[in-house]
């Protein structure tokens, strides 16, 4: 019966953890989306080519 206590209180524990890192992961993500769309208008004001930084394919050697 001790054994099965222990067993569930880890369940319980790693339980708790995955939580904890879903929403550490989904803060990363809401933070990551918002400074992204602030730069996002930024950089549409700013811009003046709509040509990529730098070419879209490799070049033959």
């Amino acid at each position: 019966m001790y054994e099965y206590e222990i067993q569930r209180y880890r369940a319980a524990e790693l339980i708790r953890r995955a939580e904890e890192a879903r929403l550490a992961r989904e803060v990363i993500r809401a933070r990551r989306a918002a400074r992204r769309e602030t730069r996002h208008g930024a950089v549409e004001a700013e811009s003046h080519t709509p040509r990529q930084r730098r070419p879209r394919f490799a070049r033959a050697a």
